[in-house]
């Protein structure tokens, strides 16, 4: 089962020669979850052989250019793809606001699939998606304009049964959900046997913190705290801490910070200023506050590996 983040676009802003603007791929049990929408984001889409119709939910955290512009441009391609599923967009009010001016200069009409808005606040975390296999949630962050960040975490799943404790026990199929959900079960000689010699430990539940655009705010550890991967974004090297701090921005070092503090499994650090013809003096900034330092590079793909947990742990 795959949980894993390909990095579309690295850079903030503007594009460069090297870098495209924000954009992320989560491929989650294989649904495809596309965070941010920067300019050229249906070319990278392309060029790393994601399938356009396996996207339909955009997830956007503000509405700044650098984050939305490739949305317009995306959705005429689907369109005339022949796209016909629903398309669900996650994102501030505002922008079906923008969208219902676009559409009749910019795509067919109508659209030959329905775009779902799913309004996100940035006050307070709310649940915004959930299905049989994740749940998303918002991030409050700290931006100049309302931003939220997006928590990806996978469903707690089911225990798996051991075959071979099927038929030893003789246990009948009408049993093995209830097992699987932590019952004991009771042979025919009535003899208790316990559950943790009928099933293996459960997966470890994954998960995804994406933080872009907001400057360093303490507020948001009980949020990504103990996450797999932290996305945070690090415009700045610290000097240019007041530059960062004037357009509500981080460090590479505040990133770190935070990652450290969250006690997160690994950080990738993005949304890097034009200014950086190398991002290696902020990866090295990072890392050295926290060492499971990454920085985001086109084509990229950071997976989380199943783990199942520990007896003791659960």
């Amino acid at each position: 089962m795959s949980f894993s983040l390909t990095v579309l676009g690295s850079s903030s802003a503007v594009p460069t020669s090297g870098r495209f603007p924000a954009a992320h791929v989560l491929n989650v049990h294989e649904r495809y979850f596309l965070i941010d929408c920067g300019e050229g984001t249906q070319i990278q889409l392309r060029r790393y052989r994601f399938r356009f119709g396996k996207i339909n939910h955009i997830f956007i955290t503000h509405l700044h250019g650098d984050h939305i512009f490739g949305l317009f441009g995306l959705i005429s391609t689907l369109s005339l793809l022949g796209k016909t599923t629903d398309l669900h967009i996650y994102a501030n009010p505002k922008l079906e606001k923008i969208m219902e001016v676009v559409q009749p200069y910019f795509f067919e009409h109508p659209l030959p699939f329905k775009i779902v808005f799913h309004p996100t606040g940035s006050s307070k975390q709310q649940t915004i998606f959930e299905d049989e296999m994740v749940i998303v949630k918002t991030i409050p962050l700290k931006h100049r304009i309302p931003t939220t960040g997006f928590l990806f975490r996978e469903k707690k799943r089911p225990l798996n049964i051991k075959k071979e404790a099927i038929e030893f026990y003789d246990i009948p199929v009408r049993k093995i959900q209830s097992i699987k959900s932590g019952s004991d079960f009771t042979t025919a000689e009535r003899k208790i046997i316990p559950n943790h010699k009928l099933t293996l430990p459960p997966w470890k539940q994954r998960s995804l913190a994406y933080c872009s655009d907001t400057a360093y705010s303490e507020r948001i550890i009980k949020y990504i705290e103990n996450v797999d991967i932290l996305y945070h974004e690090a415009t700045y090297g610290s000097d240019m801490k007041e530059r960062a701090h004037e357009t509500f921005h981080s460090t590479a070092g505040e990133a770190a910070m935070l990652a450290k503090k969250a006690n997160v499994e690994k950080l990738i650090i993005g949304h890097f200023s034009a200014r950086y013809k190398s991002v290696a003096p902020l990866l090295e900034e990072a890392r050295e506050i926290f060492p499971e330092t990454f920085a985001a590079e086109e084509g990229e793909i950071h997976s989380v590996v199943q783990k199942r947990i520990k007896r003791g742990d659960q």
